[in-house]
């Protein structure tokens, strides 16, 4: 019966040590695509599976971390550690002025002189540096006023300019003429477009002659004869009534009407025609 214990079991057995075999290292790149993937085919030529070749060393499609919503919120604030401190640029204390007119007068002095771009006058440009601490001796009050003592006195004229015998004087300015002419012009044109109006209008309208008038009222009188005597052949009829009686009597009522107006036109005399009527 094993209880589980044995006199053998006192002394531990030798641990043996394994020897590790060496880590196994791919030839392939870490960030190399894996073939026939389905990742990576948006965008690309293949939309179902992407290097199915397995010869692709790099992403087919970037990655875009940014296509969607962007960072998250807060990175792109700058560091609130990250501020240009006080002499950073200068590398400590700057001097003033006077330190420098001082200690480093020669950094004052300027190296050389630009030639002038203004020689013909006018405002300066805005890439003309000026020229820095130049100092003159001159004293500009005195030389003024002993300027203004030698200056000679101005002479003045001997008489006011007479303004009668100038050489255009009484004479019409030659603008007027100009403005005479182009106002003549304008004028004339008004009047041709006047007489071509009117010549429209001549053309246009014309008297009837004679044989016309009378032909027209043979004509009226022969359709007035016609239409009444269609009218008189329906006046003993006393009751109208259908729709048919109604319509005839009326119409053969107002053809008469307007036959005898238009032969009461025709009645008078020296009628003019419109051929556009």
């Amino acid at each position: 019966m094993d209880h589980g214990e044995s006199i053998y079991a006192i002394i531990p057995p030798k641990i043996v040590e394994q020897e590790r075999p060496p880590r196994h290292k791919s030839k392939f790149a870490g960030d190399q695509p894996p073939s026939a993937s389905t990742f990576q085919t948006k965008g690309s030529t293949h939309p179902l599976t992407g290097n199915l070749g397995g010869d692709h060393t790099s992403k087919p499609v970037k990655d875009q971390h940014h296509h969607g919503f962007g960072l998250p919120r807060g990175s792109y604030c700058d560091k609130t550690t990250d501020y240009m401190k006080k002499g950073a640029k200068t590398g400590g204390k700057v001097l003033t002025l006077a330190e420098m007119k001082r200690e480093h007068p020669e950094a004052l002095m300027p190296h050389e002189l630009k030639p002038s771009t203004r020689a013909h006058g006018g405002p300066p440009k805005r890439s003309e540096q000026p020229v820095m601490n130049l100092v003159s001796s001159k004293n500009f009050v005195v030389a003024n006023a002993v300027e203004v003592i030698l200056a000679a006195p101005k002479k003045l004229p001997e008489a006011s300019k007479d303004y009668l015998k100038k050489e255009d004087y009484g004479k019409v300015p030659k603008y007027l003429t100009h403005i005479k002419k182009d106002i003549d012009a304008e004028y004339n044109y008004i009047r041709e477009l006047q007489e071509q109006r009117a010549q429209v209008e001549a053309d246009r309208i014309r008297p009837m002659s004679e044989e016309e008038r009378q032909s027209l009222l043979e004509g009226l009188k022969a359709k007035w004869e016609q239409v009444n005597t269609a009218y008189q052949a329906g006046t003993h009829v006393t009751k109208l009534d259908t729709m048919g009686k109604m319509k005839r009597k009326e119409k053969n009522e107002a053809e008469l009407s307007q036959i005898e107006k238009d032969i009461e036109r025709l009645s008078k005399k020296n009628i003019v025609i419109n051929s556009e009527y």
